[in-house]
């Protein structure tokens, strides 16, 4: 009966111990961890930033020693395809360098940062099958023309040529994810791959891992703090909390019968979709040892405080010698919309649709070429660059990468007292006074105000740019997903907060994001975009419980959900491939027309390309 012994697993971790050095001495960040991967397994490490997932594999990949860490202990043995067993612990960094991309692939949280900005994409993904894989040149750009189809990217020979600022956020990780997968790797090592995606695409990333991991039999080690993406994803189950292992099973043993107090806490605060069935209004969610506190609607007040009518923004495509204009991306086209005094509007959609544009355009980070914008009676669109500045006190922007909108030189106290400063609203000790209190309110501890962007989790420097947002007491605030990139329990803790705040300041948000459950918790009134248009806006509880636009019912059907027994296949999600939003110069779209389905429930009926 060998036939039946389990196959040898491909990685192992033993007693995996891995220390910091600070000016306070050594810091533990992983301590006594071990558990093991089998061929075309996948293991969902789970757990909040600072828990020790991504330090545990950043030890597998050797990289650690270059993020100022030291394996202090522990055993970390991997299966090679030819060499047999070895210590990656005991490895030299030269012999390492085969094995990482060729043998052991990583997907990065941040795709940004694991691309390289001056080397074309096409050039990123033909490095390494040169490499590693001895190919010629026509040979590696054919892989990667069908790696870049693979994660289905539009376009592919085009975006082959261009630079990663020249592709959106979700693009930009489809092709890490490309770049991980080319040179066919035994062990995936996938650090959120999908925090930062849409929905559509996450859901059609996991597919393909999922796919290409039973086709090659790569082993997967998952790293994520969303649950429903382990519920779709896992085999077996590793949960941390503060550097250690504090529970591991089968997918099944940890959603249905969760030990450990903290795998019970992280399941409880993960936003559903539908669990705000009924409700009209949002309401903030329960959070682990709170239990006790009755979360409160937030009406808000009908009076509009922003008006949008018509906007159009478009970004010029220049080529030929002398550099003309000749074609326009329609990032936001003719899209109207209001938003009340203390209420939320979100817009959600995938990538690329133009959501984040619309943002930036309301606050005149990106010129409109036309449209309306009125922000409590002031014309946005009709100020000079003297007025403007002064509107902007009342609308302030959260970005989604925190780490990038701080200044990584300027202490947090600074950061957050340098609004006040630049418009002179505070004097003297006042500043520290106000930054002191809006520590407080965005629950951060005081020590804080003396500490660097890079000593802080993300979900910690999202607060630090929350309390910097509310420094000028703004009307309103644009968050372009605010909270993609954080761990559930943070989300759920931040979420709250934006909607306290909501409540005793009476702020407005246009809440820019693609998690559908997010925003079914925190919104009023909720539009779909699509290739720069808004197909279907309405009230909250009818856009999500009577969606009518056939894109809607597709972003609904791809949210994953936390329950390993209804997990998606690829042929659950039949997405047809996104248009391009690149038309010549002189094309006049048509223009919108909206249906009224039900009372203040608009959906769109011209041809939108779905």
């Amino acid at each position: 009966m060998l036939d039946s012994a389990p196959a040898q697993p491909i990685a192992r971790i033993e007693r995996l111990r891995v220390q910091f050095q600070t000016k306070d001495g050594p810091v533990t960040g992983v301590e006594d961890v071990s558990f093991d991967i089998a061929p075309g397994e996948t293991v969902c490490v789970v757990g909040e930033s600072g828990s020790g997932k991504s330090v545990s594999s950043l030890s597998l990949m050797r990289l650690i020693e270059y993020g100022g860490g030291e394996i202090a202990n522990g055993r970390l043995l991997f299966d090679r395809k030819e060499g047999g067993q070895v210590d990656l612990a005991q490895m030299d960094q030269d012999l390492m360098r085969t094995i990482r991309g060729n043998e052991i692939g990583m997907i990065f949280q941040e795709p940004m940062t694991a691309l390289n900005p001056v080397f074309t994409v096409g050039r990123q993904l033909t490095e390494g099958l040169r490499v590693h894989r001895g190919m010629s040149r026509q040979q590696a750009e054919a892989r990667a023309l069908e790696l870049m189809q693979q994660v289905r990217i539009p376009e592919p020979e085009r975006r082959l040529k261009q630079y990663p600022h020249e592709l959106s956020g979700g693009m930009r990780q489809r092709v890490v994810i490309a770049m991980a997968l080319a040179c066919k790797p035994r062990l995936l090592i996938a650090d959120e791959p999908t925090t930062a995606l849409d929905v559509t695409i996450q859901a059609e990333i996991l597919a393909l891992m999922d796919r290409l991991k039973r086709e090659t039999g790569t082993a997967v080690m998952f790293i994520t703090h969303d649950m429903a993406v382990v519920a779709q994803m896992a085999d077996r189950v590793v949960v941390m909390f503060r550097g250690t292992k504090v529970e591991e099973g089968t997918v099944e043993e940890i959603f249905e019968r969760p030990k450990h107090p903290y795998t019970q806490a992280l399941l409880a605060a993960v936003p559903k979709l539908g669990e705000m069935t009924g409700k009209a209004l949002p309401e903030p969610m329960k959070l682990l040892g709170r239990e006790a506190e009755v979360p409160k609607p937030i009406p808000g007040s009908d009076k509009p405080l922003l008006t949008v009518e018509g906007l159009v923004t478009r970004f010029p495509v220049k080529g030929g010698f002398f550099r003309r204009t000749i074609a326009n991306v329609h990032a936001v086209e003719n899209v109207s919309f209001t938003v009340n005094k203390g209420q939320t509007l979100s817009l959600v959609g995938e990538s690329g649709c133009g959501k984040s544009t619309c943002g930036r355009s309301i606050l005149r980070l990106i010129e409109p070429q036309q449209g309306r914008i009125v922000l409590d009676g002031v014309d946005v669109m009709g100020l000079g660059p003297e007025h403007l500045r002064d509107a902007r006190r009342d609308m302030q922007m959260i970005f989604q990468d925190p780490f990038a909108s701080l200044n990584p030189q300027q202490k947090l106290a600074d950061a957050v007292a340098e609004p006040m400063r630049n418009f002179g609203t505070h004097k003297g000790s006042e500043v520290m006074d106000r930054v002191a209190h809006l520590f407080d309110r965005v629950e951060l501890p005081r020590s804080y105000m003396r500490r660097y962007p890079h000593e802080l989790s993300g979900g910690q420097r999202q607060r630090i740019a929350i309390a910097r947002a509310l420094a000028l007491n703004p009307k309103l605030i644009v968050a372009d997903e605010a909270v993609s990139a954080l761990d559930v329990s943070v989300q759920a803790q931040v979420l709250n907060l934006m909607m306290e705040l909501q409540a005793e300041l009476g702020l407005s948000y246009l809440f820019i994001s693609h998690d559908m459950a997010v925003v079914e918790r925190v919104s009023h009134r909720v539009g779909v975009m699509y290739l720069g248009r808004i197909v279907e806006i309405g009230p909250r509880a009818a856009v999500f419980e009577n969606p009518q636009h056939p894109y809607t019912r597709a972003l609904m059907l791809a949210v994953p959900v936390a329950d390993p027994h209804r997990r998606k296949s690829e042929k659950d999600l039949n997405f047809k491939p996104i248009p391009s939003p690149i038309h010549p110069v002189g094309y006049e779209p048509a223009p919108n027309v909206y249906d009224e389905v039900s009372p203040g429930h608009f959906v769109l009926t011209s041809d939108s390309g779905y």
